[in-house]
């Protein structure tokens, strides 16, 4: 191991996350002021660097944005938001567990990234008539998608790179995991309420201005519309058969964005994309690979087991929190790809390693709730409320996420522990 290679890589890790956490300077110019400091030092090559980035992560984002972002302009969004509001009769405690509800199934059965892009922008809108904070929203939307992505092998990034890594399909994840995500949820929307609920106030002219607004000609272009729904429904079911199409989830949106634009291609399109979420992923994904080159998760993840002495049902726990707490950190997706090869070397200790991948799944997912950067989810949503004007800052989020972290954690700790190791 080289010794300077690996107190660099770390250093530069450490500095990173504490530039993003204090909030002085952009997080996309910490990300890549960082990578080309592992650039230029020659910790890794710039093609090694390249290898690192998860390009799938990159173009579903830029694919889905286009998507999204061509259906907005329609009119759609905009009457979605309106006619949720006339069901809610301005509440916001039922608008916030409505969308929270919404989120979660919505992130199970599509993936969360997709999900929090056409939720946040509801989200925003509505919190625009009603002259409110949507930081309450928005919050409570990070954490339901990450959640709800967690229950089924399509919901969540990691979750997709374990099922092909395990040979875990569908079905599998809806029996193990999904029980789990139901029994954690109502602990979830609970502490949400509780957290929120004296933020969760709206004037009576407020609710009143915005339940009587009709809903006749908010749909602007109704031939796109219908257009960008059918795109958007067939990039959703490409998703549900990726594997059958033999297709990953970035090729997919990215096809279906270029589809959609053939019938609608303004320039103003591209302004919409959230060129500094692209850019920050790119930078932090260059960064931890470099963490990953000089050996610091495998080192940290040998601690573990020699710290557990090979016991397996102490490894099977321990895993859960550590994956939890270092998705915290590096965000979820890299770290999933350096702990999979992990797991299956254990294989050469243990007969049985799914306990273990359902840890991993549980820990990389909840705790990618824990900070703003735990998850793709999380820094999408965090980029949208800033361009709008409410920027969500570290500690404001993490006083939140870290509490509902630590509920979900230890409820994931209890249901393994009865469920495979009892």
């Amino acid at each position: 191991m080289n010794s300077f290679n690996f107190i660099f890589a770390n250093l530069v890790l450490i500095i990173a996350y504490v530039f993003i956490a204090l909030e002085k300077i952009p997080r996309v110019v910490v990300a890549l002021l960082g990578a080309s400091a592992i650039l230029i030092t020659g910790v890794i090559t710039q093609e090694e660097a390249f290898k690192y980035v998860d390009f799938n992560v990159i173009f579903l984002l830029v694919g889905m944005m286009i998507l999204v972002n061509v259906l907005q302009q329609t009119g759609a969004i905009k009457w979605y938001s309106i006619f949720l509001a006339k069901k809610t009769n301005g509440n916001l405690v039922l608008l916030l567990i409505y969308f929270s509800i919404f989120t979660a199934i919505l992130s199970a059965f599509l993936d969360n990234v997709t999900t929090v892009i056409l939720v946040a922008a509801v989200t925003l809108y509505i919190a625009n008539e009603l002259k409110l904070n949507p930081i309450p929203f928005l919050v409570s939307e990070i954490i339901a998608a990450n959640v709800g992505g967690t229950a089924t092998l399509i919901g969540d990034p990691p979750n997709i790179m374990i099922g092909s890594a395990a040979n875990l399909d569908f079905n599998q994840f809806i029996i193990h995991i999904c029980p789990l995500v139901i029994l954690a949820f109502p602990v979830v929307l609970l502490t949400l309420y509780f957290l929120y609920k004296k933020e969760l106030v709206v004037s009576k002219e407020s609710r009143e201005k915005l339940t009587s607004m009709p809903l006749d000609g908010v749909i602007t272009d109704k031939p796109l519309m219908i257009k960008s729904l059918l795109i958007i429904g067939l990039v959703l079911i490409g998703f549900l058969f990726h594997g059958v199409l033999h297709l990953e989830a970035g090729t997919i949106a990215i096809a279906g964005a270029s589809i959609l634009m053939v019938f609608e291609n303004k320039k103003d399109i591209w302004n919409d994309v959230e060129w500094t979420t692209i850019f920050f992923f790119i930078g932090l994904f260059i960064i931890v690979g470099a963490v990953e080159k000089v050996g610091t998760i495998d080192y940290l993840s040998e601690l573990i087991f020699k710290a557990t002495k090979g016991d397996f049902k102490t490894t099977t726990l321990a895993l859960i929190w550590f994956s939890a707490i270092v998705s915290a950190i590096v965000d979820n997706i890299p770290f999933t790809a350096t702990v999979i090869p992990l797991i299956q070397n254990l294989g050469k200790h243990y007969s049985n390693l799914t306990p273990l991948w359902w840890s991993l799944v549980v820990g990389a997912g909840f705790g990618g709730n824990i900070t703003i950067i735990g998850a793709a989810a999380n820094v999408l949503i965090s980029d949208q409320a800033k361009r709008a004007g409410y920027p969500i800052s570290f500690f404001e989020y993490f006083k939140v996420g870290a509490l509902i972290g630590i509920e979900t954690l230890a409820l994931s700790t209890i249901y393994i522990w009865f469920r495979y190791l009892n």
